[in-house]
């Protein structure tokens, strides 16, 4: 078992702790200092959606955004894990076509709206959000993205998903640049929506989010300013991410990424954080989240401003409630 000093996500059931999820977590400024921790900092892991940000940069440092007059909310949804609302699916339907590529061009797959009560109602009526194919992907607007970052280059668009390809070269290139590592030293691997994705360290992500929120070059005030501008693009009804760059206006800049991690920053304090729960629980991540940026001392606390999202119900197959995740435990503060 964890230290009883030691960040943590535990689940009751009734009153009695069943099961306990480890988190690493690290603080960082923008200027490579950690602030804090919990866990192991160096935890290295795929960071996921996480990296969307970074994979989104090139299409504006590049030229290929203005290029092809991508809006702030074409570059929101670039940056999105969307719940496949109709309104998002449609605005990326629109960019892909300004582009003159169909959907058939997508190397992602389709999957059920991330949303919870759209995918219900698309199981009850056996379809997806009246779309059954890639563009369902909550990853549909990153790969619109790197398809216009392709055709801007000249590059292939064939296979533009796939490692080697100069698209996810030079993706790999931002993260490294944010990341401030060599890009040996970044691990790779294929991601649930077909691209490359990254494995880094904990501290490595909560710097690049610290040097994104904080930088006042250009593209990365663009990409930051489209996420925070249009919440509501990034992820959608019920999700995490919406809930807080809304409650927080311009203050609070979040990204999920799958198996438990997120990339979140404090602009205005020019902090990083980034976090991982080590066996991968959605929930946990969120709850863990939401302790990490209250010990940080963001007013109102977030339990506050979004409390439903600050324990997380543990329900049995009747819908009942009879537990609860809860965050246990301190940030060690350096």
């Amino acid at each position: 078992m964890p230290s009883s000093e030691t960040l943590r996500v535990e689940a009751l059931r009734g009153e009695i702790v069943e099961s306990v999820h480890r988190v690493s977590v690290a603080v960082m400024d923008a200027d490579g200092r950690l602030h804090a921790s919990a866990g192991e900092p160096d935890f290295v892991t795929f960071i996921r959606s996480a990296a969307k940000p970074f994979q989104a940069l090139p299409l504006v440092e590049d030229g290929a955004a203005q290029r092809f007059g991508v809006t702030e909310e074409e570059l929101a949804l670039a940056c999105a894990s969307h719940n496949s609302e109709p309104a998002q699916v449609e605005a990326i339907r629109g960019f892909l076509t300004r582009l003159g590529l169909a959907e058939s061009d997508l190397a992602c797959g389709p999957h059920r709206p991330l949303w919870a009560e759209l995918a219900l109602a698309d199981a009850a009526r056996g379809e997806f959000a009246g779309n059954e194919g890639p563009l369902a992907s909550n990853c549909s607007g990153k790969h619109t993205a790197m398809l216009a970052l392709a055709l801007h280059h000249g590059w292939p668009t064939h296979g533009y998903h796939e490692a080697g390809h100069p698209v996810q070269r030079r993706c790999k290139q931002v993260m490294a640049h944010w990341a401030d590592l060599r890009e040996t030293a970044i691990g790779e691997a294929v991601d649930g929506c077909g691209v490359v994705t990254f494995a880094i360290s904990v501290r490595s992500l909560a710097l690049a989010y610290a040097r994104l929120a904080g930088s006042d070059q250009a593209a990365p005030r663009n990409v930051v300013r489209a996420m925070m501008g249009h919440p509501h693009l990034v992820a959608g009804q019920g999700r995490p991410c919406t809930a807080l760059m809304r409650a927080y206006p311009g203050r609070v800049l979040a990204k999920v990424g799958a198996e438990g991690v997120y990339g979140a920053a404090l602009p205005e304090r020019r902090l990083g954080i980034g976090l991982k729960v080590e066996d991968g629980h959605t929930w946990a991540a969120v709850v863990a989240l939401w302790a990490v940026l209250e010990q940080l001392g963001l007013d109102p606390p977030p339990r506050v401003t979004e409390p439903m999202f600050a324990e997380v119900p543990v329900r049995n197959t009747r819908g009942e409630a009879v537990g609860v995740l809860r965050a246990s435990g301190k940030l060690t503060f350096v």
